[in-house]
């Protein structure tokens, strides 16, 4: 099998990247805070766009981390951060829905998707 060459984020042009190179991103606010950092993304099976960047934030060294579901067109990368940026405060982020890292919600449960996309401010 062929190994496929692989970039930095930050080096990497075009307006495509692999999931897998999305994983691990940092996230700022709009501040230049270091909010967390992606470690998932969610697609929509059938029309195969990304549906949710999930951002791990809070805890320590693991311990009491929560995952946040953000909608992922609230996410904009910046190159010179060399991450994504979202709009909401600390405050904000801490109130929104969350889940644990041993919980998976059901991402078919409209009134849960709801509440994540009026959290940001997003109509679902």
């Amino acid at each position: 099998m062929q190994e496929i060459p692989t970039r930095d984020l930050e080096t990497t042009s075009g307006a495509n990247i692999r999931a897998s190179r999305v994983n691990g991103t940092n996230v700022y606010n709009a501040e230049g805070e270091h909010l967390g950092h992606i470690d998932d993304v969610v697609l929509n099976k059938q029309s195969g766009i990304a549906d949710y960047a999930i951002m791990s934030f809070g805890g320590f060294l693991g311990i009491g981390e929560r995952y946040h579901p953000l909608p992922w067109r609230s996410l904009t990368y910046d190159p010179t951060h060399g991450g994504y940026v979202i709009s909401v405060s600390r405050d904000q982020l801490e109130r929104g829905p969350t889940y644990g890292v041993d919980e998976e919600p059901d991402w078919d449960d409209r009134e849960f998707n709801e509440r994540i996309y009026s959290h940001y401010g997003y109509p679902l």
